[in-house]
């Protein structure tokens, strides 16, 4: 075999490897899996308006963040006023509104930062699925890519002071949403109703199963999937009343839980090697993060964060290397296995939105708008800072090779030439 042979076949090889991650899918809230991650060539750390492949504006306004498939983007937006919803598809390539599908709502209260489209869509090769609730119905939604209706579930009523928030996540044939609100029990909870995750059939929305949880306040933590040492799969999720806990995603059968949450849970689990991280908190303060072992079935807190820790946003991870966003734009970067201090900066802004990491860096916005990229390294540097001009509560989306932006009512595209 000759050498030339075989640099062809390595050159080759490595083609592939490029190629599949550029041309990767963002399938749901915070990328495959839950993650945050892209290992995407061209994505810049600054940019002016001049760099921008597109910029469109959307109906209404929303915090819901893009999803994409091959040259599709999908995501929701809705009147403030009425809660009236739109479903929407973006062609990636011009940022034209592909389609869009309008459904009427019944306006009621939410959190000051919330809004009526605040749920990500999940998308696969067939269809996209929604979610949206009023305090009467909590409806999960399929379509085709061209945006006929596939089915619909009424799934029942939603108690919550704040809203709805949680997304829909695909695994397998199935599509799973956890429904996690307010104790029927407390005082002016509204209409009674039960908290549960619950595993619909993708094809035609028949439940498949439905696992009723403990309650105690609403959670909007969107579960991941974990492969044990043996090969099995659970699903990983958060809740305040049962901290961080295990299903079976083919049965909905409880594997394991370790109560270690006391207030509200927001963000979503994030896998690192051998723990699951999940963070806790509310809005006077006090949040922090757990890091726990699964130990086959036996967990345990392997450490806690208490300074500086976010309660909304997600942490994201590069390597061995944890790096936590807290609400008030300090980052920490730390030793994923021990929770040892690495560096830790104040960025400055507030933040309701994720960040993701695109190879070496990390990209985050802030509720004003400001777009801030640090080093994704043990060394800390700031690498750029973008102001979008409009509020935005939205994590970024990364598929194709472009960094996916989006405020309230504006979607941008950046990105895609190679570096």
């Amino acid at each position: 075999m000759s050498r030339q042979f075989l640099c062809t076949v390595v050159g080759l090889i490595a083609c592939t490897f490029v190629t599949a991650a550029q041309a990767q899918e963002w399938t749901r809230f915070r990328g495959p899996n839950g993650t945050g991650e892209s290992e995407a060539n061209g994505i810049p750390a600054t940019w002016t308006d001049q760099d921008y492949n597109w910029k469109v504006s959307l109906p209404g306004v929303g915090h819901s963040s893009p999803v994409l498939w091959g040259d599709k983007i999908f995501l929701l937006s809705a009147e403030s006023k009425d809660a009236t919803r739109h479903v929407l598809c973006v062609n990636a390539a011009d940022g034209k509104i592909a389609w869009q599908r309008t459904f009427p709502g019944a306006a009621h209260h939410l959190h000051l930062r919330s809004s009526y489209a605040s749920c990500t869509p999940a998308v696969d090769a067939d269809r996209m699925y929604v979610a949206w609730s009023d305090p009467q119905h909590t409806r999960l939604m399929a379509f085709d890519h061209d945006g006929k209706d596939a089915w619909s579930v009424d799934l029942g009523p939603w108690v919550s002071q704040h809203g709805f928030g949680t997304s829909p996540m695909i695994v397998g044939d199935l599509v799973i949403v956890s429904v996690y609100h307010e104790d029927p029990k407390r005082p002016n909870s509204g209409t009674p109703s039960t908290a549960f995750v619950v595993a619909l059939d993708k094809n035609d929305g028949k439940i498949r199963w439905k696992t009723p949880r403990k309650v105690d306040t609403t959670s909007y933590s969107v579960p991941c999937i974990r492969t044990t040492k043996s090969g099995s799969e659970e699903l990983i999720s958060l809740s305040t009343a049962e901290g961080v806990f295990a299903l079976d995603p083919t049965s909905g059968k409880e594997l394991w839980s370790i109560p270690v949450f006391s207030m509200r849970t927001v963000s979503s689990p994030l896998l690192v090697g051998d723990l699951i991280f999940g963070t806790t908190g509310s809005g006077g303060g006090g949040n922090y993060v757990v890091a726990v072992n699964p130990n086959g079935g036996k967990p345990e807190v392997a450490y806690e964060v208490k300074k500086e820790a976010p309660y909304v946003p997600t942490p994201v991870a590069h390597g061995d290397l944890l790096f936590l966003w807290s609400d008030g734009g300090i980052v920490t970067c730390m030793e994923a296995k021990d929770g040892t201090k690495v560096w830790q900066k104040r960025i400055g802004g507030n933040y309701s939105g994720s960040p993701i990491r695109v190879r070496d860096k990390i990209y985050c916005v802030d509720d004003v708008g400001t777009v801030v990229v640090v080093s994704a390294t043990r060394e800390f540097a700031e690498l750029g800072k973008v102001e979008l001009k409009e509020e935005c509560r939205s994590t970024p989306a990364v598929a194709g090779g472009r960094l996916y932006l989006r405020t309230i009512s504006h979607l941008y595209s950046i990105g895609g030439k190679s570096t």
